[in-house]
């Protein structure tokens, strides 16, 4: 009796949660027509969130109003158990197919028990990525060539994984920044295949590439900054071929400064520093200039901010 009290609780729980996230996309597409009928380019007006963190869903959106895709796929890494995601609107919503990844195995698993897992044409891949096996991962999902977007969030060698993306041109391209770096230098974490954010410094803070470094190698690779939304941890860049009326910005006048508060003490309690606190806590932490391809300590690469 117990168990079958406990399947049908479990059974309802997950009715309840179809439920909510019938009502989120609801309005997300509510939202979405909203946004529509303002028109125009600006990315933070199109802000909105159904599954994203912050704005993102309604900032890709709007970009792909502009961005002609012709092939519905995209890729994204570093999505945990996808509840949370800059692509499952376009799942969802758009009816895209696609490949997301993450390092977990109790979270690909939850992906893979979830109704939506069966309802869209979704693969989800349970690797830790570097940038020795990204290509492959892509490649052995059957996705390469031209695709509608790519979005990096692993906190961690985001920069050196990019780089080594040869496999798939994405026409919109979501890559998330670390704004404790700055707008000015160019600079990511030093490359290490088994980089894990909370192991390299307890600090929670020593992660990622800063929004120069990342925009240069776009703009290497054929893309142009087309802004970052509001909450100052993810960049946007669309295909320089295909940008259209998007107008390309400048590092500086697209950098947001993040506002959360993500520091850890050593017992990995939130310390809430602000920007200079966080910086002095990561000074002697070396980063990788982009620049002067060298190993600098954060404090004398990040002076100039």
């Amino acid at each position: 009796m117990l168990i079958a009290k406990a399947r049908r609780l479990i059974d309802l729980v997950h009715e309840i949660r179809a439920r909510l996230e019938r009502v989120q996309e609801a309005l997300g597409r509510i939202e979405l027509r909203q946004s529509a009928a303002q028109g125009g380019t600006d990315l933070e007006s199109a802000e909105f969130r159904v599954f994203s963190q912050w704005g993102e869903d309604g900032i890709i959106q709007r970009l792909l109003r502009e961005v002609p895709v012709e092939r519905k796929v995209f890729v994204e890494f570093g999505v945990q158990d996808y509840s949370e995601a800059n692509t499952r609107f376009l799942l969802s919503n758009d009816n895209w197919s696609g490949l997301i990844m993450d390092g977990d195995r109790a979270h690909i698993a939850k992906v893979r028990r979830d109704p939506l897992y069966w309802r869209f044409n979704l693969k989800a891949e349970c690797a830790f990525v570097d940038r020795d096996n990204i290509n492959e991962l892509i490649r052995d999902n059957g996705i390469e060539g031209d695709i509608g977007l790519l979005s990096i969030d692993i906190d961690g060698n985001d920069y050196w994984v990019w780089q080594a993306v040869t496999c798939v041109q994405p026409r919109v391209l979501v890559l998330e920044y670390n704004a404790l770096f700055g707008p000015r230098a160019a600079v990511t974490v030093p490359y290490d295949p088994g980089f894990v954010r909370t192991r390299a410094h307890y600090s929670n803070l020593f992660w990622g590439a800063s929004l120069e470094a990342l925009t240069r190698l776009s703009r290497e690779k054929g893309y142009a900054l087309v802004g970052c939304n509001s909450a100052g941890n993810n960049a946007f860049y669309v295909r320089a071929d295909l940008r259209g009326r998007l107008a390309e910005k400048a590092v500086e006048s697209a950098f947001v400064q993040a506002q959360f508060r993500e520091s850890r003490d050593a017992a990995g309690l939130p310390t809430y520093l602000d920007l200079h606190e966080s910086r002095l806590l990561i000074g002697e932490m070396n980063l990788w200039d982009v620049d002067a391809q060298a190993l600098v300590p954060a404090r004398a690469a990040l002076a100039a901010d």
